[in-house]
């Protein structure tokens, strides 16, 4: 999708559709990314192993993988996580928030 600056005529941007097997496949009809010629749009990654389709037992474990995940949707978008500017975290229970915590800040 091209978006042209009305007043220029200019090109403003190109967006393109990010997948890789080497993250859980999207559980929705959305894709894993997308990506402009700056950045990158991760949705939300599952703690879904790609391999197994198994999800992990336990928050440590389910946090890794979702991480694990959303660095190979970053990396197929020629990103990593040392240029995320914002991200979000979906926990069922708050009693999971410390160890998912010292995880997210390795």
């Amino acid at each position: 999708m091209n978006q042209i600056n009305r007043s220029t005529g200019d090109n403003m941007n190109t967006k393109s559709i990010v997948s890789t097997a080497k993250a859980a496949p999207a559980a929705g009809p959305y894709s894993q990314a997308t990506r402009t010629e700056q950045l990158v749009f991760a949705s939300g990654q599952l703690p879904i192993n790609p391999v197994s389709g198994d999800i992990p037992d336990g928050i440590e474990q389910q946090t890794r993988q979702s991480l694990a995940n959303l660095s190979a949707v970053l990396e197929a978008g020629g990103a990593s996580f040392a240029g995320v500017l914002k991200t979000t975290v979906f926990l069922k229970n708050m009693d999971d928030f410390a160890v998912m915590n010292g995880i997210y800040a390795e």
